[in-house]
């Protein structure tokens, strides 16, 4: 006796199957990640957005009436300046007749635009404290602006109250404005003025170790002298009076070029520059004005003047005086710190210059951003640029999805409504609804199997007991769990079984037509249970004779699991009541695999179901239509299919559907240009197949996306109510669809989590789908697992 061994080291080469299955297995994963990581780029945008518009950390809170005993009375008797340097605090004021323009709260592409082109015809530059989320959203004016040879300083990036924040905030605040600038426009600063300040006097005990702490970091604070009150509209000529200083004092002066209408302010400008050099003003920025009083110190410094200007000093956490020399004394560099994307340098010091910092006198508390800063922030301004750009398309996807959904519903219930009523007339206009003479003659039922074992025997059971006269060809491909011996052993009488090679569905299914007896041939799947009477419903539509195939009513068998509840709610709602409009709107696009029925010399002339696109039965339909056959749905003709009980399962299912279903609208394109019945599909099925079944799934998830976000950000209640109100919008519907199939309506309990859950797992096989489609990919058929669990019609509830 001798035995074979195998070669050590060798292995069988991989069928042409194996690859193709090997190859679609190894796409599946990069397609999910995408689709995931799709929708974490939306949320991603959704949540860059709602942080720049302040719906994301905001604090509205405003500090008011604090006391202010633990602040230095030189601090608050001093400047509008404030500097520190080795723990030292000092205040400076602006030289006399002189004016320091600053401007709040922007840019905006409205109002910045126009306050620059006074500045511009009147020869005068000004200091623009921004928001970050500002400059990031509108990075142009920006530029713009700092071209112009205006200054820029910080105003945090969401306007907050930093007396509430904590360190991490404030540092955020002041770093997340800096790359804003620096990727608006190429620079970093050294000026900071806080939200809701106004004069130094007005410092407390709660924002004065925000102003140290921001000082040590190397900041400017800048407050204010006088304040124009522009925000309070009061007109033009009161804006002017009270930007205005009292005896021929300097000051810097608050306006704002964002916040409201500042169309007064704009016109105030004007007559205001105009007025107060007539009274021998001049204009200057903050480190103009700092750069006056720094070239005075150093001229005065060795006599012991405080030059044209006010400095006070304030020691800070120290005994004693603190040393001179602030941040914008002399040539006292190092104290300011190293700025982000800058070096380390004061406003008015020697180590900005011309020379060093491409910036003049009135930028010179400006810094070219450089490094990490300077890409770091094109980055954040192109994120922004995307976001503000994305965002608007998805709130019009989302209107086109609310409308595209409501029209689905509102569509549904008045053609289903009217299609009922029609098929199951009874007397009336025009007497009870018949298709034509009563179809009697025998017909072939076609059940393509591969590895069908546990179901097979229900299925051929359920045929046997048919009330019409059928002959059943089992089509057993290439299955290697013995169903073709299970079919043969029951001994059921007209059942013929065919053995072929393993080639797919499609493959079984033209054996089938081919070997077929009758002219009618009907098509199920070998998971399938039929009704006794299903077959006699299925073939009566063909007493017309301009009928080219039929649909039946496909229902969930396994409905008692959580995944069958959500898909019998789908079949019952999304298919059957489909199916009602489309077959009113003469444009059907699918057939269902598991109970169509169709002429045999119809599908022989439109080539057999073809193995171009993995949905053989939307491909097969949508050929009928266009080679001028009508295609209708039986509503009386049920059928029991098991649905996929995993969500593996499910998604592969749906995942070849709607990948199939793309693949079939692609191959029939033409139809769109057709005349006669394919052009009536082309140019209503396509279209409504298209909304409906994909674009509509696809941004479905944006309703919940923009509901959670909403809920978490904007409005709980209102956001929850609007959900809300779409979901019952739904549950009327689907109830609406369950009494006309006369369902029960307890699984409709289902349909909060199945919008919750199903919706996303939707999106995600639809990407998937369409990633596959747009990169070529190709699948083989696919075969789920069954469990046998259907039986016969009467044992489902």
């Amino acid at each position: 006796m001798t035995s074979t061994t195998p070669s050590r080291g060798r292995r069988r080469a991989p069928t042409k199957m194996e690859r193709a299955a090997g190859k679609a297995a190894a796409l599946q994963k990069p397609r999910v990640i995408l689709a995931l990581l799709l929708l974490l780029g939306l949320t991603s945008v959704m949540l860059l957005d709602g942080y720049l518009r302040s719906e994301i950390g905001n604090d509205a809170r405003v500090r008011d009436g604090a006391a202010y005993d633990k602040v230095p009375q030189k601090i608050l008797d001093g400047g509008p300046l404030l500097t520190f340097t080795g723990g030292t605090a000092k205040t400076q004021s602006v030289p006399k007749k002189t004016i320091v323009l600053t401007f709040d709260d922007g840019p905006t592409p409205t109002w910045t635009p126009q306050i620059l082109k006074v500045l511009e015809d009147n020869g005068v530059e000004a200091t623009f404290f921004m928001v970050g989320s500002m400059v990031s959203r509108y990075p142009s004016v920006v530029k713009d602006l700092v071209d112009q040879g205006n200054e820029v300083g910080i105003h945090t990036f969401t306007h907050v109250d930093l007396s509430y924040q904590g360190t991490g905030r404030l540092q955020r605040e002041l770093k997340q404005t800096q790359l804003a600038l620096a990727g608006a426009a190429g620079i970093t600063t050294t000026l900071f003025r806080a939200p809701y300040s106004s004069e130094i006097n007005a410092v407390d005990n709660y924002s004065w170790p925000v102003y140290k702490e921001i000082g040590n970091l190397g900041y400017t604070s800048v407050f204010v002298d006088t304040d124009s009150d522009d925000w309070k509209k009061p007109g033009v000529s009161k804006i002017v009076q009270w930007a205005t200083p009292k005896n021929n004092k300097g000051a810097v002066v608050l306006m704002h070029d964002a916040g409201g209408d500042r169309s007064e302010t704009v016109k105030a400008l004007d007559t205001y520059i105009k007025k107060m050099k007539a009274k021998g003003y001049s204009f200057t920025t903050v480190s103009g004005a700092t750069v006056k009083l720094n070239r005075a110190a150093n001229g005065a410094g060795r006599t012991g003047t405080a030059g044209s200007g006010q400095a006070v000093e304030a020691g800070v956490g120290q005994t004693g005086a603190g040393a001179g020399g602030g941040a914008g004394a002399g040539t006292d560099t190092g104290a300011l710190g190293e700025q982000p994307g800058g070096t380390q340098s004061a406003p008015g010091s020697s180590s900005t210059n011309n020379s060093t910092n491409k910036v003049n006198v009135e930028q010179s508390g400006q810094q070219k951003a450089t490094g990490s800063t300077l890409y770091e922030g094109k980055a954040l301004v192109y994120a922004v640029a995307v976001a503000e750009w994305v965002l608007p398309l998805l709130s019009w996807l989302l209107l086109v999805v609310g409308i595209s959904v409501m029209g689905r519903f509102g569509m549904m219930l008045i053609l289903a409504r009217r299609h009922y009523r029609q098929r199951n007339r009874k007397r009336g206009k025009g007497g009870k609804f018949s298709w034509g003479p009563t179809v009697t003659g025998p017909v072939t039922v076609i059940v393509p199997a591969y590895n069908e074992k546990e179901c097979i025997a229900n299925t051929l059971h359920s045929l046997a007991q048919s009330t019409h006269p059928i002959e059943i060809i089992v089509v057993d491909d290439g299955s290697t769990d013995g169903t073709k011996e299970i079919a043969e052993s029951l001994g059921l009488p007209n059942v013929r079984v065919i053995r072929q090679e393993n080639a797919g569905k499609p493959a079984a299914l033209n054996n089938g037509v081919r070997n077929a007896s009758y002219d009618i041939v009907v098509m199920m799947d070998g998971d399938t249970v039929f009704e006794p009477d299903a077959v006699h419903q299925l073939v009566q539509p063909f007493a017309d004779p301009g009928i080219g195939a039929v649909a039946g009513n496909a229902k969930v068998g396994n409905r008692n699991t959580i995944i069958g509840a959500w898909q019998h709610i789908e079949y019952v709602m999304g298919f059957n009541l489909d199916r009602r409009m489309y077959d009113l709107l003469r444009c059907m696009p699918t057939i269902p695999g598991a109970i169509g029925a169709f002429r045999r010399d119809a599908v022989l002339e439109a080539g057999g179901m073809s193995e171009d696109t993995l949905a053989e039965d939307t491909d097969i339909t949508i050929a009928m239509h266009r080679a001028g056959w009508r295609v209708v749905y039986q509503e009386h003709a049920k059928a029991w299919t098991e649905a996929p009980s995993s969500l593996k399962q499910l998604w592969s299912q749906r995942y070849r559907w709607s990948y199939g279903t793309m693949q079939a609208l692609w191959k029939h394109r033409k139809s769109l240009t057709d005349k006669g019945p394919s052009g009536r599909f082309g140019r209503i099925g396509m279209p409504l197949v298209v909304i409906f079944q994909i674009i509509t799934p696809v941004l479905a998830p944006l309703i919940d996306v923009f509901t959670i976000y909403s809920m978490i950000f904007v409005d709980f209640w209102a956001s929850l109510l609007a959900w809300l109100a779409v979901l019952v919008v739904q549950l009327v519907c689907a109830a609406y669809a369950f009494r006309l199939d006369r369902e029960k309506y307890r699984y409709l309990a289902m349909l909060p989590l199945q919008q919750l859950a199903y919706r996303q797992m939707m999106y995600l096989v639809l990407i998937h789908s369409s990633v596959t489609a747009l990169t070529g990919g190709r699948l083989r058929w696919q075969k789920l697992k069954r469990t046998g669990e259907v039986g016969t019609p009467a044992g489902v509830s």
